[in-house]
C-alpha cells in the first residue's frame, strides 16, 4: 500500500486526484475486477481508482512484494 512507503503521497494527497481515472488504471481495473469475480467500478476519479486498485491486489495477491 502506498502509505507504507516513504516519499510516496496517498492518492487522497494528489493535486490531480479528482481528475477521471486514465485508460491504464480503468483497464487494470477491469483486469483485477474481473480475477476477483466482481463487475468494475462505474468511472472512477484517479484517487478512487488508485484506492480501488490497491483493494482488489489485496484480494486477488496481485502487486505483492511491489
Amino acid at each position: 500500500m502506498s502509505g507504507n512507503n516513504p516519499g510516496i503521497k496517498p492518492p487522497s494527497d494528489w493535486k490531480t486526484g479528482d481528475e477521471p481515472e486514465t485508460a491504464a488504471q480503468r483497464s487494470y481495473l477491469e483486469t483485477l475486477s474481473r480475477e476477483a469475480g466482481e463487475e468494475p467500478p462505474e468511472p472512477l476519479t484517479k484517487a478512487d481508482a488508485a484506492k480501488h486498485i490497491e483493494q482488489l491486489q489485496e484480494r486477488t495477491g496481485r502487486g505483492q512484494g511491489s
